[in-house]
């Protein structure tokens, strides 16, 4: 196999313009780097067209096995190559380019169980914030995350990184606000806000039943549709400076709570203390 020794090969140049928003949505193509994340697309039944290696950059024993299980067309580069085409800082010879997956409201429907647990993520504007919350909702087995009001591409590389390949292991919608919203009533899922201002603690909310954790932007918070629509608001106490924490940490905490009161069961100790 002949390898790829120029940074400015037709393949390489379209491959690395993937890292643009605009160009992803205009080709309906994003990037999967690193083994971990490449496995759990294959697995995940991610439509991967090409892959590009770098058997120099590999760091374990097991590539070859994966790459032949994807069989798909695989382009050789060089490790000066590779390293242009990746966005990490230390690559493990590893890219894919890959179909982006469509899902719904309706097929996350068909997939939830009777007591599904959802977290709907408004306006998250980091990377690795998105990426972080749909590794803690895969933590704890939720049902599906849903971007609504998206300010960051769930195919932004870094949101595949942050997600540890999580984005592949379960539902990510996105979706309009209202959309979401009166899909949430009419299957009488009860919306859970996260707010500073709240006065309950997020330990006294009863998390037992079909429940959606709605968490806002890292700067302004939810906004005040959801605020409005949620059926109960909850804060995380916070005893210094700070007035919040870090969105994708607040959305572990909430969902962690909802696996403590489910795993629990009834009576909650909030329950015997009215």
């Amino acid at each position: 196999m002949l390898k790829i020794t120029s940074h400015q090969n037709p393949q390489i140049k379209a491959a690395m313009k993937l890292q643009n928003r605009a160009k992803r949505d205009e080709e309906g193509l994003f990037l999967i780097e690193g083994y971990r994340e490449l496995k759990r697309a294959f697995e995940g039944g991610v439509t991967i067209q090409k892959l590009f290696i770098c058997r120099e950059l590999f760091l374990g024993e097991n590539e070859d096995v994966l790459i032949e299980s994807i069989g798909t067309s695989v382009i050789e580069c060089t490790p000066s190559v590779f390293e242009k085409l990746s966005y990490r800082d230390r690559p493990d010879g590893l890219l894919g380019v890959a179909v982006q997956m469509r899902s719904t409201l309706g097929t996350l429907k068909a997939q939830m169980g009777p007591n599904p647990l959802l977290v709907i993520a408004e306006g998250i504007e980091k990377p690795g914030n998105l990426g972080s919350i749909m590794r803690s909702a895969d933590g704890v087995g939720a049902d599906g995350v849903i971007v609504c009001d998206r300010c960051t591409d769930i195919y932004n590389p870094n949101v595949v990184r942050a997600s540890v390949g999580t984005l592949f292991t379960l539902p990510v919608i996105e979706a309009e606000g209202e959309e979401v919203f009166l899909w949430l009533q009419e299957h009488k899922i009860q919306m859970v806000a996260t707010s500073p201002a709240a006065k309950i603690d997020y330990t006294e909310a009863d998390l037992r039943g079909p429940v959606a954790i709605v968490v806002g932007t890292e700067q302004l918070g939810l906004s005040e549709m959801w605020l409005k629509a949620s059926d109960v608001q909850v804060s995380i106490p916070m005893k210094g400076v700070a007035d919040s924490l870090n969105v994708a940490t607040a959305t572990t905490l909430l969902l962690y709570e909802v696996l403590r009161q489910r795993k629990l069961g009834y009576p909650l100790e909030t329950d015997l203390l009215r």
